[in-house]
């Protein structure tokens, strides 16, 4: 299974804002820059997760991004779930002649499951915390 660019980006987003200090804000291009991604890019993941609750974006000369809740409130599954499609196949009877008797998607989907089951366990706070390696890099 392969996640979407766009979910790889909105993770890296989340671990980047959650290394700030409580207040400090930082702007896309910034993000941008460090991560070598586009900016237009960038600024539709940053609206996304601003959407879902995750991002404050604030505007003007003072203006920037941070997180709006603290990363050990950010599950890893639950991000996924709201950025990421997930549908491995299109199992319709429209697509697929066998789609009506095919065992395949229901192995699929506990698959999926069991995927997103397991990073239900982790938050973004569990990706940073103690890591010393990559609050070095970033």
């Amino acid at each position: 299974m392969q996640l979407s660019s766009f979910t790889d980006y909105s993770i890296r987003v989340l671990i980047y804002l959650s290394t700030l200090a409580e207040d400090e804000l930082t702007s896309i291009t910034a993000v941008s820059q460090y991560y070598k991604i586009s900016k237009n890019h960038l600024v539709k993941v940053v609206y996304k997760l601003g959407k879902l609750g995750y991002v404050e974006t604030k505007q003007g000369k003072r203006g920037g991004i941070k997180l709006k809740i603290h990363s050990k409130h950010i599950n890893i599954g639950k991000v996924i779930r709201q950025v990421e499609p997930l549908e491995l196949f299109n199992c319709s009877v429209s697509s697929c002649y066998i789609s009506p008797a095919c065992r395949l998607k229901k192995y699929l989907l506990d698959a999926k499951e069991a995927f997103l089951k397991e990073l239900d366990q982790y938050t973004i706070d569990d990706l940073v915390r103690d890591n010393q390696k990559l609050i070095n890099l970033l």
